[in-house]
């Protein structure tokens, strides 16, 4: 794909959609989640302040969702994006929950998020319920437009069984997906894809349908790699883009193994901090930080547009940056795959 440096020194990256739209990735992305209040509340000034200094480092590509504080990161995201010009940054919102008002005691207590509005969400992938879904972001969010809508959360993480998963998917493809696929044609959206925490439920997308990008949380991360069995070569070959959300698996690969680390937003296993030690180790021993080897592994996949990790503090969108233009030495990964600590097959950033 066509790489380029945008004008503030970040890295991007060209893909082109099915229908020919053409959509520029900051490699590095910034994932809302955070601004709906993830694990910590957030003052309006904070979170303000963070996505200023996101725009400072030359991030340009920003995802959210509905469940995200149940509305709060696209409110959030509102005030800042509305006055910049449209073309100067890439927007992504998912579809598949609607938002309720309702009484505080009645309101939906999303896992890891606090002090979100009195909304209650349900679950509805249906034609009209994604065009609701869309509207009711649009409206959060003061645009008129999305670049990419993701159909969210089709998978075994969130609705618990394999029936439920394909009976939800059944409800998308023969409703939700007609409505995004009639938008794209008509060129209200220029890409549609699937954001999951699985790769095998966003490998069922692709083998029902036609799309572009698919967002996989978590999934493809120096700690796991098992997207490279089937995912990612289908990706490569039906020509989709893959972002790739939760780089540090939702924290433990940015921070290491702390009292308050999270893996998969719970408390690490055992083995999954063993793991992270020994990555760790090789790291140091070749002068790289855990989360800047965190950061680059992904992107020396050829189908991966984007990077995104959620972001909270204003050091934290800088932190990220520097550790962006940090230079891997080739020697880390092969000592990383020596060890057995990454699959020989994984291709690595140059």
């Amino acid at each position: 794909m066509p790489m380029g440096v945008n004008g503030r020194g970040l890295r991007t990256r060209k893909f082109v959609t099915r229908l020919g739209a053409e959509l520029t990735f900051s490699e590095l992305g910034f994932g809302g989640a955070p601004l709906g209040n993830l694990y910590r509340p957030l003052t309006e000034k904070e979170a303000r302040t963070t996505l200023e200094t996101v725009w400072a480092t030359g991030c340009r590509y920003f995802d959210t969702a509905p469940l995200y504080g149940l509305g709060l990161s696209e409110t959030r995201l509102n005030g800042f994006l509305r006055p910049k010009p449209r073309h100067s940054y890439l927007l992504s919102t998912k579809v598949g929950r609607l938002l309720e008002v309702c009484k505080p005691q009645e309101r939906s207590r999303p896992n890891a998020f606090f002090e979100t509005p009195s909304r209650r969400e349900r679950f509805d992938y249906s034609y009209d319920g994604v065009l609701r879904s869309l509207e009711q972001s649009l409206e959060r969010l003061g645009l008129d437009s999305i670049d990419i809508v993701f159909a969210h959360d089709v998978d075994l993480t969130t609705h618990g069984c394999s029936e439920a998963v394909e009976c939800r998917l059944a409800e998308f493809m023969n409703g939700g997906y007609r409505a995004l696929d009639e938008l794209r044609a008509a060129g209200v959206v220029k890409a549609i894809g699937a954001g999951v925490n699985e790769c095998e439920a966003a490998e069922a997308f692709a083998r029902a349908g036609d799309f572009d990008v698919f967002m996989i949380a978590g999934r493809y991360t120096l700690l796991e790699q098992d997207a490279l069995t089937n995912f990612l070569p289908m990706c490569r070959q039906m020509g989709i883009g893959v972002v790739v959300g939760g780089p540090f698996n939702s924290g433990i690969l940015a921070t290491g193994v702390k009292s308050d680390a999270h893996y998969n937003y719970r408390p690490p296993p055992d083995a999954v901090k063993a793991r992270v030690r020994r990555i760790q180790t090789v790291c140091r021993d070749h002068n790289v930080r855990l989360p800047e080897a965190a950061l680059h592994f992904p992107l020396g996949h050829p189908a991966v547009l984007s990077v995104v990790p959620g972001v909270a503090r204003a050091s934290e969108a800088r932190r990220n940056a520097a550790m962006m233009a940090k230079k891997i030495p080739p020697a880390l990964w092969r000592a990383l795959k020596g060890e057995g600590l990454l699959r020989e097959d994984a291709p690595c950033p140059r």
